[in-house]
C-alpha cells in the first residue's frame, strides 16, 4: 500500500489537513487554486499535473450555499436550496479528460441523496469512481481523519466492490482506531453523511430547549438533565453533543439543514423537520439575546461576547452562533461588542455583561485536541455580570456569575 500515489484536488480547510494525514503513509500531491504556504504537501500546477500517473485522485471541492444561509444570520424562514454543485461538476469534468480505467476518483465532498447518480457520477467516464464522505470537524481535522467514528463508502448498487477494498486497505494505515466500515449505494452513503450531521444539530436543538425549560421553569439545572440522557446509551446516544450551550454552527451543519428542507420538498414527504430545528436554531439565540439585554439593562453595562469565530481555534465566522446571538441584540437597538483574538476584535472597554460563547474545554472534549488552560480572551474587570451558558466558570472575584441553564434555587 505504500506504493500507492494520491493526489488531492481541492485542499482547503479539510481537504488539506486530510491529505497530509494520507502522506504520512503515502505520496501525495495536492491542487488548488489558492496554496496555503504552510502545506506539508507538494502542489500540482494544474488539475491534469494532479492527476498524472496517481492512483487515488480524492477530489474534496466545496458545494456551497449562497452566502446568506450560512447560519451568522436567521435562516429558518429562507427559501429551501440545494447546494451548488457546479464546482464539483466542473472539477470532476476537468479530471476525467486526463484519467483512465486504472485511476479511481474518489468524491468527498457533502451532497444530497441521489446527486451522485443523477449528476456527478456521470461527470466521470474514464476512470472508476466512489463517493467517500468524510466525518471531520473543523479544529479537529487531522484527529478526527484518523479517529473516525464510521468510514463511508458509496458503490453504485452498495456492493462491496475491489474498489471499495481498495479504499478500506488504504485507510487502514492511518486509523487509530478501530472504526465501522459502512459500504452502501451512493445514495445511502450520501444519506449517511448528511443525516449524521443534521442528527447532531437535532441534538443540540433538544439539549438547548432543555436549557430554555430551565430557564423559564426555574428550580433546574440543565447538566443535571443532560447527564441522565448521556448516559442512556441503549435507547438514546453517546454523551457528545448532549451539553447544552451555544447552538449548532459552523459551514455544515446548518446549510446542511436547510438543503434537507430542499429534498422534503423535492421529495413531497408532506413535513419538514429540519425547518423546526432552525426555527428553534433561531430562538434559541434570541432568548440568549433578550437575557443579555435585560441584563445589560439592569447593570448598565455594555454587552461584549466572548468568541467570535463559530467555534475555539478556528478564525472562520462562516455560521457563527455567536453573530446570530448578536444580530438578535443589533436588532433590539442595543449595540453588541465582540472579543476573539482570531477575529481580531479586541474589548479594553472595562466592566460588561459578557457572554462566555467559547469555552474550548467543552468543545474539545472527547477529541485529540491539546487545550490550553486559560478560556478567557481578556481581563475580566472588576464589576461585570458574566453569562456562562457552559456552567463551568465558578468564580470570578467582584464578578457576577450566571449559569444559563440552572435556575436551582437552593
Amino acid at each position: 500500500m505504500k506504493k500507492i500515489k494520491v493526489s488531492m484536488i481541492g485542499c482547503g480547510k479539510l481537504g488539506l489537513p486530510c491529505a497530509e494525514v494520507m502522506s504520512e503513509h503515502y505520496d501525495v500531491i495536492g491542487y488548488d487554486t489558492v496554496l496555503d504556504p504552510s502545506s506539508q504537501i507538494p502542489y500540482a500546477k494544474n488539475i491534469e499535473e494532479a492527476v498524472k500517473e496517481r492512483d487515488i485522485i480524492f477530489v474534496a471541492v466545496p458545494t456551497p450555499h449562497s452566502e446568506e444561509y450560512d447560519g451568522s444570520r436567521p435562516i429558518n424562514d429562507l427559501p429551501p436550496k440545494d447546494f451548488d454543485y457546479s464546482i464539483v461538476q466542473s472539477v470532476l469534468k476537468e479530471a476525467n479528460q486526463y484519467v483512465n480505467q486504472n485511476q479511481l476518483v474518489v468524491l468527498i465532498s457533502t451532497v444530497l441523496p441521489g446527486t451522485v447518480r443523477a449528476h456527478l457520477e456521470p461527470c466521470i467516464t474514464n476512470a472508476r469512481f466512489i463517493y467517500n464522505p468524510y466525518l471531520i470537524a473543523m479544529g479537529s481535522v487531522k484527529w478526527d481523519m484518523v479517529n473516525p467514528e464510521c468510514i463511508i463508502i458509496g458503490t453504485r448498487d452498495g456492493s462491496v466492490t475491489g474498489d471499495a477494498n481498495l479504499l478500506t486497505e488504504f485507510y487502514k494505515p492511518l486509523m487509530k482506531n478501530n472504526p465501522r466500515i459502512n459500504i452502501g449505494t451512493w445514495d445511502e452513503a450520501e444519506a449517511i453523511k448528511i443525516f449524521y450531521n443534521t442528527f447532531i444539530s437535532a441534538k443540540i436543538g433538544l439539549v438547548n430547549m432543555i436549557q430554555d425549560v430551565a430557564e423559564k421553569n426555574g428550580n433546574i439545572n440543565v447538566d443535571i438533565v443532560t447527564d441522565a440522557l448521556k448516559a442512556a446509551t441503549h435507547r438514546i446516544t453517546g454523551p457528545r453533543y448532549l451539553t447544552a450551550g451555544m447552538g449548532d454552527a459552523g459551514a455544515c451543519h446548518p446549510r446542511d439543514n436547510i438543503a434537507l428542507r430542499y429534498l422534503a420538498e423535492r421529495l413531497d414527504l408532506g413535513y419538514d423537520l429540519f425547518h423546526a430545528l432552525m426555527h428553534s436554531r433561531d430562538v434559541q439565540a434570541k432568548n440568549i439575546a433578550k437575557k443579555l439585554i435585560a441584563l445589560s439593562k439592569e447593570h448598565n453595562l455594555p454587552i461584549v461576547i466572548h468568541g467570535r469565530a463559530y467555534k475555539p481555534y478556528v478564525p472562520y465566522t462562516v455560521g457563527s452562533y455567536s453573530e446570530l446571538v448578536g444580530y438578535f441584540i443589533t436588532e433590539e437597538k442595543h449595540d453588541v461588542y465582540y472579543a476573539d483574538p482570531l477575529t481580531d476584535d479586541v474589548w479594553k472597554g472595562g466592566a460588561a455583561v459578557i457572554l462566555m460563547a467559547h469555552n474550548p474545554h467543552v468543545t474539545y472534549a472527547g477529541t485529540g485536541v491539546t487545550v490550553t488552560d486559560s478560556v478567557f480572551y481578556f481581563n475580566i474587570e472588576p464589576g461585570s455580570v458574566i453569562l456562562d451558558p457552559w456552567r463551568t466558570i465558578k468564580n470570578i472575584p467582584e464578578c457576577k456569575i450566571i449559569h444559563y441553564g440552572n435556575t436551582r434555587t437552593e
